[in-house]
């Protein structure tokens, strides 16, 4: 198990956990939220393969439509 920081808050996760699982396991909608990973932003191609390590600071803005 490792403990990262998500959107301020710690959270375990186990190891060996992508980004891209990150992004399911807490139902974020993919093509709608914009990654911050420990203070740069993560291209989309780089969900997948980034594997996330203890202590990881993780932001996940998600975009709202309105008018």
């Amino acid at each position: 198990m490792a403990e990262i920081q998500l959107n301020g808050k710690k959270v375990s996760i186990r190891t060996n956990f992508s980004v891209k699982d990150l992004i399911k396991k807490y139902k974020f909608r993919e093509k709608r939220i914009a990654i911050e990973l420990n203070g740069t932003i993560l291209p989309k191609q780089h969900y997948v393969k980034k594997k996330l390590k203890n202590n990881d600071k993780v932001e996940i803005v998600e975009f709202i439509g309105g008018g």
